[in-house]
């Protein structure tokens, strides 16, 4: 079932999301249903907060072109516990259609999780899925890619989304 994601600046995305504490059936629903929403609207990750659930859950597929194999992954209650390095990326986001800019963010990480069925997992990774996790992983304390943006880039942006939301 394709999901409705919500959009900037609906205070939802500002709220920090809470630990999943049941592995079951509901879960799994919510983890197919974002996966296809994020298939359908032909973005590379999604976390629960952006379609109205305040769960520590989101889904990443970062194969971009055809020739990429799908692989999906399945974050619950995720924890960077390691990382070093930094680069630059140009990040768009789902819940903020139309727009992408540079964010710095750790090169190389280390996440600590779970999977559907509550099994713990870890995984090191660097470049396009270091940059996804983080992305997704910052929806679910609430926080948006613009407010990484320095404060005068962040002022622009936001000036310029809401003239956009108010034609």
């Amino acid at each position: 079932m394709i999901l409705d994601i919500l959009t900037y600046p609906n205070p939802e995305l500002y709220k920090i999301s809470k630990p999943v504490e049941k592995f079951d059936k509901s879960l799994h629903s919510l983890l197919n249903n974002m996966a296809e929403t994020m298939y359908e609207a032909n973005g590379i990750g999604l976390a629960a907060p952006q379609v109205g659930h305040k769960l520590r859950v989101f889904v990443i597929d970062i194969a971009i072109d055809e020739e990429d194999e799908n692989k999906l992954y399945e974050f619950i209650n995720p924890k960077i516990s390691q990382s070093s390095g930094t680069l630059t990326f140009e990040e768009g986001c789902l819940s903020v259609p139309g727009l992408s800019e540079e964010v710095k963010r750790k090169e190389k990480i280390q996440v600590d999780y779970f999977d559907r069925f509550g099994k713990p997992q870890i995984l090191e990774t660097e470049g396009l899925l270091a940059v996804a996790i983080q992305h997704e992983n910052d929806h679910l304390d609430g926080v948006l890619f613009i407010d990484r943006l320095s404060p005068i880039r962040r002022r622009m942006v936001k000036k310029k989304l809401s003239k956009a939301i108010t034609l």
